[in-house]
C-alpha cells in the first residue's frame, strides 16, 4: 500500500483496544516502500507498530508517523539433516510461524506458542516463555536504519539479548525497523525438548514429550491463564519478573517460606504474578481498568478504560510491591 493516511484510529492496532489516533499512518506490505515513505515523512518522529501487543497508548500520537509492518513470507533458506534455517518476514504473526514450524516437524518454537504479536517484534523483546527465549533459535535479522536510511544486518551478538531486552529496546530504541528475522530450527530426532517447567510437566501428565504435545500443553496453559485480547483488551504480561540478589531472596524467603523462585544467571528470579497476588491485587478493578482474575501479571481493559487509567493502575501496583517487598517492578509493555 505505502500511502500516508491522516488521523487514523489505532484502536484495532493495539491489543488493549484503546482509542487513540495517529496524525499520520502508513501500512507497509513491501519493505521496498519504506525508504520512500520515510523520506516523505515531515513529522517529528516515526513509531513502528507490529501487532500492537506490547504497547500501551496513553495519548494521541500527534505529529508522528505510525508505520504498521504488514510484510509476509516464510522461506526455507538452508537445510541439512539436523536443522533448517528460515527467513521470516517481520509482518508474519508469531503464532502462525509456530504452527507452520510444527506442521513441518521443525523443533525449537513449541514453547513459544500462542505468544501474541509479530515476528518483527520478537527480537526487540527477546520473547520467551516456559524456559525458552528467542535467542536460542535466533541467527540474525535485517533492519532498516531510520537515521542513516540503509538496511543493516544484526547477528545474535549484535542484538545484545538479555531477559526481555535487546539493543533495539535500549540504546537503539526507535531507530530500526526490523524487516525480517533468520532462525535456525532443529529436525527430528536431533531436537532437545525443553519441558522442565512444572506447569508443562503437569499438563503433559506423564505422556512422552514431543514438540506437538509441548506446544499443545503451552497453548492450553496460556489459554486458561491469559485472556483473549479479542474479548478483553490486554497486552499479555505487563511486568517483567524481577531478579533479586541472593541475600534479598533469603530475607524474603524467611518471611514467605513458600515464595516461588527460579535460578537466574543474574540472581534469583521471582514471579511478578506471585508478588502482585500476595499484595492482594489479583482481580482488583477500578472502573474498566483491572488486574485479571486468573493471571495477576496481566492488566486488562474491561471495555472503556483509557491508557492513562491502565498506567495509573500499573503505578499503583509498582508502589505497593515496593512498599511490601522492597522490589521495583519494571514494565514489559512499552508506554507511548
Amino acid at each position: 500500500m505505502g500511502l500516508i493516511q491522516r488521523d487514523v484510529s489505532l484502536k484495532r492496532y493495539n491489543s488493549f483496544g484503546i482509542e487513540h489516533k495517529a496524525s499520520f499512518f502508513s501500512m507497509i506490505e513491501n519493505p521496498s516502500e519504506l525508504p520512500k515513505i520515510i523520506q516523505q515523512n515531515k513529522t517529528n518522529g516515526v513509531i513502528i507498530l507490529g501487532g500492537g501487543s506490547n504497547i500501551l497508548l496513553t495519548n494521541d500520537l500527534e505529529d508522528k508517523l505510525v508505520i504498521y509492518m504488514a510484510n509476509k513470507g516464510i522461506e526455507i533458506v538452508a537445510k541439512n539433516k539436523k536443522n533448517v534455517e528460515l527467513e521470516v518476514q517481520g509482518g508474519e504473526k508469531w503464532h502462525d510461524l509456530v504452527l507452520w514450524s510444527l506442521e513441518r516437524n521443525f523443533g525449537g518454537l513449541e514453547n513459544l506458542a500462542l505468544i501474541p504479536g509479530q515476528v518483527g517484534a520478537a527480537p526487540i523483546q527477546n520473547i520467551g516463555a516456559y524456559g525458552v527465549e528467542l535467542k536460542r533459535v535466533f541467527l540474525s535479522c535485517k533492519a532498516y536504519d531510520l537515521k542513516n536510511h540503509r538496511i543493516v544486518k544484526f547477528d545474535k551478538e549484535d542484538c545484545r539479548f538479555e531477559y526481555r531486552n535487546s539493543i533495539f529496546k535500549a540504546e537503539k530504541k526507535n531507530r530500526f525497523v526490523i524487516l525480517s528475522v533468520r532462525l535456525i530450527l532443529n529436525l527430528l530426532p536431533y531436537h532437545q525438548i525443553e519441558c522442565s517447567y512444572g506447569s508443562i510437566k503437569s499438563e503433559l501428565n506423564n505422556q512422552d514429550p514431543t514438540i506437538h504435545s509441548v506446544a499443545k500443553a503451552v497453548i492450553a496453559i496460556r489459554s486458561r491463564k491469559l485472556p483473549d485480547p479479542e474479548k478483553i483488551g490486554n497486552a499479555g504480561s505487563f511486568f517483567k519478573n524481577p531478579v533479586v540478589p541472593e541475600q534479598k531472596f533469603l530475607e524474603l524467603s524467611s518471611k514467605y517460606p513458600k515464595i516461588p523462585f527460579y535460578d537466574d544467571p543474574r540472581g534469583i528470579k521471582i514471579p511478578a504474578a506471585w508478588l502482585i497476588e500476595k499484595a492482594g491485587l489479583k482481580g482488583y478493578k477500578k472502573q474498566d481498568a483491572g488486574v485479571h482474575r486468573n493471571q495477576a501479571l496481566v492488566l486488562v481493559n474491561y471495555g472503556n478504560a483509557s491508557g492513562r487509567e491502565i498506567l495509573e493502575l500499573a503505578q499503583k501496583i509498582k508502589q505497593k510491591i515496593h512498599d511490601l517487598f522492597g522490589i521495583s517492578l519494571k514494565e514489559e509493555v512499552q508506554v507511548l
